[in-house]
This record gives structure tokens, C-alpha cells and sequence, in this order.
């Protein structure tokens, strides 16, 4: 399957900065290898250490991998539902009720890791069973339209975004096991 990147008018501009994180040339690699390096870099937290928070207030290291879980079944089912034709404008969510509900903090790390690896599993299988005409419906979502390429790639680039972040906000906790290259 090879996918090109949708243009911008294929989504609302807030999710530029997502798709903007994937190179056309990276997509289905990124796409299969995510799970994997988001492994190599959470695989060896302690528990006190998926427990850490860069600053009061802000979502453990669980509470964003739970989040990266809980966007990319919302983005996926956006992506079936354009894809089979859905006309109505499909909702928004808010991220930040959704984590306050999850109980992910509550989790085993390597728990929400293999979750994370069945539903991007679940979602190659989704993404490699649409034909050239599905990928290029626009639906509506929160009134903005969207492809569902842009989509495809908004799944993609939100799961690398957090990864930067993770890296970047969680480096002291991340940097005690995960050596540098």
C-alpha cells in the first residue's frame, strides 16, 4: 500500500502539525514501527516511573500512552466511517475528559503497550483493506472536513507527536533507562 499525503484541504489546519511530522516516503513504516520503538522507549519504566509527571498537573507517562490509545481507536473509527460513506458531520472529543475517565494511570505499563500494539495491528489490517476510492472520501468532523487519508496520516503523526513529547517533557524519567545513541 503506498498512501500520498493528503493535501490541506483534506483536514482542519489544527491537524497539519500531525501530518506535517510524516514524510510521504515514511508513512507505512512509521506506520508498522511505532509499537515497537514506543516499547523500546517505555518497555523498562518501573511502575513509580510510568507514574511520573513532568509538572503538577500534567498526564503521567501511562496517562499519554492511554491517550495515544484512546485517539487513535477515535481517529480509526472516524477513517471507517468516511471511508464506508458516512454523510453526517461526526463529533469531536475531548481528549482531556477522556482522560480523566480512562483510568489508565491505574494500568500496567506493559498492559497499555500491548494494547497499543493490537490496536495499530487492528488498524494496519483496517487501513490495508481500503481501496484507492475509500482513501479519498471526505466526511465531516466537528464541522471541518477531513479525508480519510488525512486521517490515515493524522493516526500516524499524533502517535510521533507524543513520542517527541515523551522524550522531550519525560526525558528525566526516561533518560534513567534509556540509554543515549
Amino acid at each position: 500500500m503506498h498512501l500520498s499525503s493528503p493535501p490541506s484541504t483534506e483536514y482542519a489546519p489544527y491537524f497539519g502539525r500531525y501530518i506535517s511530522l510524516i514524510p510521504e516516503a515514511h508513512f507505512i513504516t512509521t506506520l508498522n514501527d511505532q509499537p515497537h520503538e514506543l516499547r523500546e522507549l517505555l518497555g523498562k519504566l518501573s511502575a513509580e516511573q510510568a507514574g511520573y509527571r513532568y509538572a503538577p498537573g500534567k498526564w503521567t507517562v501511562r496517562q499519554v500512552l492511554g491517550h495515544v490509545i484512546d485517539a487513535e481507536r477515535v481517529f480509526a473509527y472516524r477513517a471507517l466511517c468516511i471511508a464506508r460513506g458516512e454523510t453526517a458531520s461526526l463529533p469531536s472529543f475531548d481528549e482531556n475528559q477522556y482522560a480523566d475517565v480512562a483510568g489508565h494511570d491505574g494500568y500496567v505499563l506493559g498492559e497499555l503497550l500491548d494494547e497499543f500494539q493490537m490496536v495499530r495491528q487492528a488498524n494496519v489490517a483496517l487501513f490495508g483493506h481500503m481501496d484507492a476510492t475509500a482513501w479519498q472520501r471526505v466526511g465531516t468532523v466537528n464541522q471541518h472536513p477531513i479525508s480519510t487519508r488525512g486521517l490515515a496520516y493524522i493516526v500516524v503523526g499524533h502517535a510521533q507527536h507524543h513520542g517527541v513529547v515523551l522524550r522531550e517533557r519525560y526525558g528525566a524519567v526516561l533518560g534513567a533507562v534509556v540509554s543515549p545513541q
